[in-house]
């Protein structure tokens, strides 16, 4: 670890012990001293929220980082749905998948797919041994860097069913209306009551209920999930990730919030797109892919 991480050359200074001695070593460095840990530790003060916040505000190099995981993630989204087939399993498509992002250098530590009438039962879809046959939804979270970054893309062989078209432009609609509220100055409870809205004003009311809609993204893949009663300020280089749901539909990509306008980092070169009107805004959201 020493020798990949070259954190003595960084000013840290290394402390081993054995795994059977970890305890020991704990107390005699923090004797005296009150311990406070990023999570569930026998004597210390659990900080997971305060150090999930502190997390979530990143440095401009942090989001340079962000911008070309994002990419890589993108890249590789995009290399898998170009070899996708109807026939070929969830397994299969996972493992497409896999392979795009892993070769890219990039951890795949969420990758879901669903397929047909499994879109429509779960969303978040774990991969079967089913077989595709018109319509599919990918969904990654990928690591490198420590950094994470999301995005779901859909593809469907044939004609795409007015309902299913309907709900996607829905969807987008709510994801748009999240992006532009994703502002500084704002709160995580003041997206969620946008989202809300356009719920209700698209027909969809109690769609928000059936899955969370995402939240800040960082070390984690949310660092925090926003809910109606979020107080988190919105603060800008934060990076976030909406994934609004409609029954059968989804929309999901990675955000850097900047100081003049937000940037879509995940976003897919010569992907259909659903553009959105909001204010003086046209905010693009992905569509789904309709092949032959």
């Amino acid at each position: 670890m020493e020798k990949e991480e070259k954190l003595v050359e960084q000013g840290w200074e290394l402390r081993v012990s054995g795994w059977d001695a970890e305890k020991e070593l704990l107390a005699e460095l923090t004797s005296g001293m009150k311990i406070g840990a990023d999570g569930s530790l026998p004597g210390a003060v659990d900080l997971s929220t305060e150090i999930a916040w502190l997390r979530s505000q990143l440095t401009g190099e942090e989001n340079q980082r962000f911008r070309a995981l994002s990419y890589l993630c993108a890249e590789g989204m995009k290399e898998a749905i170009e070899a996708v087939r109807p026939g070929m399993t969830e397994y299969q498509l996972a493992g497409l998948l896999s392979h795009a992002v892993e070769s890219r250098g990039v951890q795949a530590i969420v990758n879901l797919i669903g397929t047909d009438e499994r879109i429509f039962a779960y969303r978040h879809p774990l991969p079967t041994d089913k077989a595709l046959q018109r319509y599919a939804m990918l969904v990654l979270c990928g690591r490198k860097w420590g950094l994470v970054c999301s995005l779901t893309r859909l593809i469907h062989f044939g004609a795409l069913p007015a309902e299913v078209r309907h709900k996607a432009e829905a969807v987008a609609q709510v994801d748009a209306a999240m992006i532009a509220a994703t502002r500084p100055g704002r709160t995580l409870g003041e997206v969620f009551g946008q989202a809300r809205a356009v719920y209700t004003a698209a027909g969809f009311p109690d769609e928000w209920q059936r899955h969370h809609q995402g939240g800040v993204a960082g070390y984690e893949p949310r660092e925090f999930t926003a809910t109606p009663s979020s107080t988190q300020p919105i603060l800008n280089g934060q990076v976030f990730a909406w994934n609004p749901s409609i029954t059968g539909v989804k929309s999901e990509d990675t955000i850097l919030v900047g100081e003049q306008a937000n940037e879509v980092l995940t976003n897919m070169a010569d992907w259909p797109a659903i553009e959105v009107p909001i204010g003086s805004q046209l905010i693009k959201r992905p569509a789904i892919l309709e092949k032959e």
